[in-house]
């Protein structure tokens, strides 16, 4: 009996490990490469994009930094996160795609250092985001750039937006978490 009730209880041990329950147990870094833990968001709803600069999406830098500049003071904050697995559209170095979200956009919301969103080195919290919020046909991979993902104020994430998804659409959904 002392036997079956160890090698039941083993398993627990092992994989005794706190699970990932929200953003706010990921470390990123920041468009300088300094690394900062997604905890500084708690308390706010957050649009996480996966952005590029030479994309035929890259228009909706401009509604993001509107939709940003409009809700701002209301506890939101959209994370910006460059990858250039798609068609090589985000070639430029941090420093360099920092400059033109400014310069062209006038990007103020949060960027972070480029990052794959799918494959072997993928940033773990795309694996994250990706498992809570499936795409269309239940479909885990980034599809395309401007994959918008919503979390609410308790760092759960609560939708996926593919990149056809302005983000002037998305704002009645935000104003519900706020």
């Amino acid at each position: 009996m002392f036997i079956k009730a160890i090698l039941l209880l083993f398993p627990l041990f092992l994989f005794s490990k706190e699970p990932i329950m929200s953003i706010y147990d990921f470390k990123v870094k920041n468009i300088e490469e300094k690394e900062i833990s997604l905890s500084k968001y708690k308390g706010k709803v957050l649009l996480i994009v996966n952005v590029a600069s030479k994309c035929g999406f890259t228009s909706q830098y401009e509604g993001l930094e509107n939709l940003y500049q409009k809700l701002k003071d209301k506890d939101f904050m959209i994370l910006g996160f460059p990858s250039n697995q798609f068609g090589n559209q985000e070639p430029g170095t941090n420093e360099e795609i920092a400059q033109f979200c400014r310069l062209t956009y006038g990007v103020d919301f949060d960027m972070f250092a480029k990052i794959d969103v799918n494959g072997e080195k993928e940033e773990p919290l795309y694996t994250y985001l990706k498992k809570e919020a499936s795409g269309i046909l239940g479909t885990q991979k980034i599809k395309w750039n401007f994959t918008k993902f919503l979390i609410n104020k308790e760092g759960k994430v609560i939708k996926r937006y593919g990149s056809m998804t302005k983000p002037e659409d998305i704002e009645k959904d935000i104003l519900k978490l706020l």
